[in-house]
């Protein structure tokens, strides 16, 4: 998912090709994606980031650019997708693909939310504008899923490759941090 507008991050680059450490974010995601098991990428982009599309060399659906909900939903239509189906956000720059392929393990059927503690984005210091309580918890999401037909399961893990989503620039230092 790399066709945000990504208002928050405060800069006139697209937010997929935000440079963290030197490289693009996006670049970083596809590198995690490449070095797991997974099989095919496609890139879900929109009209808030031609420069995006144009810096991806494999193939692309273009998403209305509505917001994140949207997009993912003109995504999971498009032909060339079968269920179930990963999908990562462009803001993750330090996903590898160890933690994709732990992702793909914890999978066990239907649909997968990957959720952090909310306490694991205030000790790291990075923003957390989406939080929500389950199983008695405060938690976030992750921008990682897998989703599928049957029941919704989540998974809960203090993995911080999964929780440092680069929103601000503050969250970019952070991801710097740690690289």
């Amino acid at each position: 998912m790399c066709g945000g507008r990504g208002t928050r991050l405060d800069t006139e680059v697209e937010k997929p090709c935000f440079r963290v450490g030197g490289v693009p974010m996006v670049e970083r995601v596809v590198d995690a994606l490449e070095s797991s098991s997974v099989e095919r990428i496609i890139a879900a982009t929109s009209p808030n980031a031609p420069e995006t599309q144009s810096h991806l060399d494999g193939p692309c659906i273009e998403t209305p650019g509505e917001g994140y909900v949207a997009d993912l939903d003109a995504a999971l239509n498009d032909d060339r997708l079968s269920q179930p189906v990963l999908t990562v956000a462009a803001d993750l720059p330090l996903l590898d693909g160890e933690i994709v392929n732990r992702v793909l393990d914890e999978h066990s059927g239907g649909s997968l939310s990957v959720l952090v503690p909310a306490s694991l984005k205030h000790e790291l210091g990075v923003s957390d504008d989406t939080t929500f309580e389950r199983d008695d918890r405060e938690v976030a999401p992750t921008g990682v899923n897998v989703v599928g037909n049957g029941p919704d399961d989540a998974w809960l893990t203090r993995d911080r490759r999964v929780a440092v989503n680069v929103n601000t620039l503050a969250d970019a230092r952070v991801a710097e941090q740690w690289l």
